[in-house]
């Protein structure tokens, strides 16, 4: 027999969106609890670089920027393109017209930004990146909740919703190894982020072989689309996501920066070093962010550089998916290689191998410096392959006829990677009303059941740095509010 816990809101997920709505339905006046089931709370949110995108900010207005909601709104369609149709717009509206209030909500959790930057097609700057990384969000608003009350219970396996009459009550979970009920006399939250690596969802709505493909956030299963559609619950943009692409592989030793504590302090002095310090001072510090886990450029293909596997074998062409071709190859791993002319072309604008949004660009000289874990050079092609353990004669095969390539001729020969194919995120969310209740497939809600984040995305289209955490916040947010203020059971 399974242990039972009484609470007025239960929240499961406790990334962004479900701290954000755990805080705000115990600001409502709600008995909270935060369930997740990794060891710490973060989510997609922690790995994420960090932006949000929002109009009418203290930074904007201190650059003499007049911005508004309705003309971020307007120019959100641009960066879907073709897709635009299938956006929702009235959860665009909410998006845009509550981020000015959420991004002060987050300056007064302690956050911090640099910012704004351009993005095109934003006809103002409004790209604001996190200070010092993207664990600030889940630092200052963990230690938020917690002090405002909120149970937050890391560990906890959510299994399965708890229904009694047409009625969400709460949730099933496993803790510990031994199940435990959290009732919820309000409402269920969910909040458990996307579905990037779920092989069944991914199979169900991208194809076969887009489910080969890991995502960035190993733990984003879709655990809550997959219990809200066994209640009849639908999802709605399953088939759109941010990927496959290739990305660096991670650092084994985590970098300067993400090491660097979210203390508002830093972040204050980190904020007024971007505004004031010269470029030459301010690079070699930015670099220690970029040469993360970032993304190659296209156009180190389209210049003649070749993707190989482990054993050097050239396994697709570069400019046709490269990323789902990869995901078929030994360890899924593969590495960028080029020759000097090619080296020292990306080693100045505007060839660059990666950047992060807004801040700045990475050249071949920086990985050289700052990933040495995955840049590797040779004067020769065989030189080359003995150093990353390949075969030689492969390489030589997967080189030849590539620009500047000469056999075994003496100049410099770069290989960049490991590279993994990934998906970033996916915009498969259940379908929600402008309430973040969840609905049925008949378009009716289903009683005491809400979403939120990319589980509650409900078709909204989210292409463009920062809308995806800004979402994050706002939808959070209110699902906790409307939450909290629900009817008990039976009231």
């Amino acid at each position: 027999m399974s242990a039972t816990e009484t609470f007025d809101v239960v929240v499961v997920g406790a990334g962004g969106a479900g701290l954000a709505a755990a805080i705000e339905a115990r600001a409502a006046g709600a008995r909270v609890v935060l369930l997740e089931k990794n060891p710490k709370p973060g989510g997609s949110t922690a790995w994420s670089i960090g932006s949000v995108s929002a109009t009418q900010t203290p930074q904007q207005r201190a650059k003499g920027i007049a911005d508004h909601p309705a003309d971020h709104w307007a120019d959100m369609p641009g960066f879907a393109g073709d897709l635009a149709h299938r956006d929702h717009d009235e959860l665009r509206r909410i998006l845009c017209e509550g981020m000015p209030e959420t991004f002060q909500w987050l300056l007064d959790s302690g956050v911090r930004f640099m910012g704004p930057m351009p993005e095109p097609p934003h006809r103002q700057p409004r790209m604001h990146n996190v200070l010092p990384n993207s664990r600030s969000f889940v630092y200052h608003l963990g230690r938020r909740a917690r002090r405002a009350g909120v149970a937050l219970r890391t560990g906890v396996h959510v299994q399965a919703l708890r229904e009694h009459d047409g009625r969400v009550t709460g949730v099933e979970a496993v803790v510990d190894g031994r199940p435990v009920a959290f009732e919820a006399t309000r409402g269920v939250i969910l909040a458990a982020g996307d579905f990037t690596n779920s092989p069944e969802f991914k199979a169900r709505f991208m194809g076969a072989q887009e489910a080969k493909v890991d995502g960035v956030n190993l733990t984003a299963t879709g655990d809550g689309q997959r219990m809200a559609e066994r209640l009849g619950a639908t999802i709605v943009n399953g088939d759109l996501a941010l990927g496959p692409e290739l990305r660096f592989i991670a650092p084994q030793k985590e970098t300067l920066v993400r090491r660097l504590p979210p203390w508002r302090w830093l972040a204050v002095f980190m904020q007024w070093s971007m505004d004031h310090l010269p470029p030459v001072v301010l690079r070699p510090f930015l670099m220690k962010f970029l040469t993360t886990a970032l993304a190659p450029s296209p156009s180190l293909f389209e210049a003649g550089a070749v993707l190989v596997n482990r054993d050097g074998v050239r396994f697709c062409d570069e400019l046709d998916r490269p990323a789902h071709a990869l995901a078929d190859q030994p360890g899924k791993e593969g590495w960028i290689v080029f020759d000097d002319a090619l080296a020292q072309r990306f080693s100045a604008w505007p060839d660059f191998v990666s950047t992060a949004p807004g801040v700045a660009y990475a050249y071949v000289p920086d990985y050289r410096r700052n990933r040495k874990d995955v840049y590797a050079e040779s004067a020769s092609i065989d030189g080359l392959a003995a150093s990353l353990r390949m075969d030689a004669g492969a390489l030589r095969r997967s080189l030849a006829g590539r620009p500047g390539a000469r056999g075994g001729a003496p100049q410099r020969y770069v290989a960049l990677g490991p590279v993994r194919a990934v998906f970033v995120h996916s915009e498969g969310g259940l379908r929600v009303d402008t309430q973040h209740r969840v609905l049925r497939g008949s378009g009716e809600p289903i009683p005491g059941l809400y979403a939120a984040g990319s589980t509650g995305q409900g078709g909204l289209l989210l292409k463009g740095h920062g809308h995806h955490l800004a979402w994050a916040f706002v939808s959070g947010r209110r699902a906790g509010r409307i939450a909290a203020g629900a009817a008990r059971h039976g009231a």
